[in-house]
């Protein structure tokens, strides 16, 4: 079992005028998955409110994943990744690679997307779209890999198998 928070970033969720669909769709996945939803936020897609909430779930709550929804396209509010990027320690390419990679076999749109994935201290930070739809469909695509990335940051897993993992056999 791991512990998450999600987090939705959205203007029109946090005046009220849009119902978060998208968060109630990783917190069940989440739970299908094993893990507890230690806490869920709403925020504006003011970079300052992410980056904040960000800190809050890794630093204070100590979420072993959190999961972002909305802000990681091309509009001038879409303001998640530069967030993210400037709260994380590592980056971590291949996640949001592989969802791309994924998506773009869907949509031409998903080579528009920005999403980042990295770790802050014991904490694996996800972007993920803001549609219902591509949340489903990206968490799919790294579902796999989930379970590894968070004993590897907790250094649960021996250097041996690191090396293995990492292609150095």
């Amino acid at each position: 079992m791991f512990g998450a928070a999600v987090l939705t970033a959205s203007d029109r969720g946090a005046r009220g005028e849009r119902e978060d669909k998208s968060g109630k769709v990783i917190e069940e996945i989440v739970q299908r998955l094993g893990g507890k939803v230690m806490e869920s936020a709403l925020v504006s897609d003011d970079p300052e409110s992410i980056r904040e909430k960000l800190i809050y779930f890794a630093d204070q709550l100590k979420a072993e994943v959190i999961l972002t929804t909305g802000g990681t396209g091309l509009s001038p509010r879409d303001n998640t990744p530069e967030a993210t990027l400037s709260v994380i320690e590592k980056v971590v390419p291949g996640l949001a690679e592989a969802m791309r990679a994924e998506s773009l076999k869907k949509t031409p749109h998903a080579m528009l997307s920005r999403a980042v994935c990295g770790v802050r201290g014991s904490s694996l930070i996800i972007n993920l779209p803001g549609s219902p739809k591509a949340v489903r469909e990206c968490l799919e695509v790294i579902e796999p890999a989930l379970p590894h990335a968070v004993e590897l940051i907790k250094g649960r897993v021996s250097d041996c198998a690191q090396g293995e993992h990492n292609g150095l056999k």
